[in-house]
């Protein structure tokens, strides 16, 4: 393929999929892109009305070079479809665009991730393409790298994708090992490794948390825009596992996020600055209002779904 294919996940939000899908048509390769739509099956009768209206309208859909959408009898759940829907698409085309149904993007979303994907392939240290940013305080470049991986409108490769190792256990095992525990949490900043221990536990079923365990034990860089290029509307409590909070809301892009060859390094600037961001929106360990943010976090890590 031209262009990388998009990879949406959609489950019983109609009018969220709906400002995603609107969205995408508004980004200048979206007659040049293929879309693949993974559409899970209802939990029970209560989601049917839902789930349906959902496909219809993903039926409806054009603008695109073509879409195809794959319809589960049965629900998966977000991890599983995640999972394997990624698996597939990468398996046979080699990279991808992944979207779910609560994201905004910028309409140069698709020339940054795609620009990215084309200067990167080759880079063994590049795991990932990200395409949402924090609402940071101070200036960041216009792109860099983080060590680790995300989940809010981002893109890999296969090459990339045969790192991930859905055993938590192992990941876990290998943070402790390898004595990463801090880093992980973006020097305790952050309850990620907590994220994972629940996982293991089977508190959670994060598909983003194992990711990005992925990707640290492996010492890869994920490339982040200066500026988002997306704005996730699933914080508004719509999600199966999801709150409701302002602390990630963004403004996306007016105007193209320039891609250029980097040094694969972290941008230690960048680290710190999402260090003091985590810092910021992080309430007392003490407070039962942690308790409820970690569980926020946990039931897709990252995607608050």
């Amino acid at each position: 393929m031209k262009y990388a294919p998009i990879i949406l996940f959609a489950y019983n939000r109609p009018w969220h999929v709906c400002q995603t899908v609107e969205a995408l048509q508004n980004n200048e390769l979206a007659a040049e892109s293929d879309v693949f739509v993974y559409s899970d099956g209802p939990k029970g009768t209560d989601d049917i009305a839902a789930v349906t209206e959902v496909r219809k309208y993903i039926s409806s859909i054009n603008g695109f070079k073509s879409i195809k959408m794959i319809q589960r009898d049965t629900n998966w759940g977000l991890a599983r479809s995640v999972i394997a829907g990624v698996s597939e698409i990468l398996g046979c085309y080699g990279w991808g665009i992944i979207v779910e149904d609560d994201l905004v993007t910028s309409p140069f979303f698709l020339k940054y991730m795609n620009d990215a994907l084309r200067v990167y392939k080759d880079n063994e240290r590049v795991i990932s393409i990200h395409g949402y940013v924090y609402p940071l305080r101070k200036n960041v470049p216009e792109t860099f790298f983080i060590k680790g991986a995300d989940c809010w409108g981002w893109g890999t490769w296969q090459r990339g994708w045969n790192l991930f190792d859905p055993d938590g256990s192992k990941l876990l095992h290998e943070i402790e090992r390898r004595n990463l525990k801090r880093r992980f949490d973006y020097d305790g900043t952050f309850g990620y490794y907590r994220m994972l221990h629940d996982q293991v536990a089977g508190k959670n079923n994060s598909w983003a948390i194992r990711w990005y365990a992925s990707a640290l034990i492996n010492d890869r860089l994920t490339l982040y825009p200066g500026r988002s290029l997306v704005h996730n509307i699933g914080n508004d409590n719509s999600g199966n596992h999801g709150g409701e909070t302002k602390a990630y809301d963004t403004k996306v892009a007016d105007y193209p996020v320039a891609v250029e060859r980097l040094l694969a390094d972290e941008n230690l600037v960048a680290y710190n600055e999402f260090c003091s961001y985590f810092s910021s929106i992080k309430v007392p360990l003490h407070s039962r209002l942690w308790n409820r943010f970690i569980e926020f976090f946990s039931g897709c890590a990252f995607t608050l779904k």
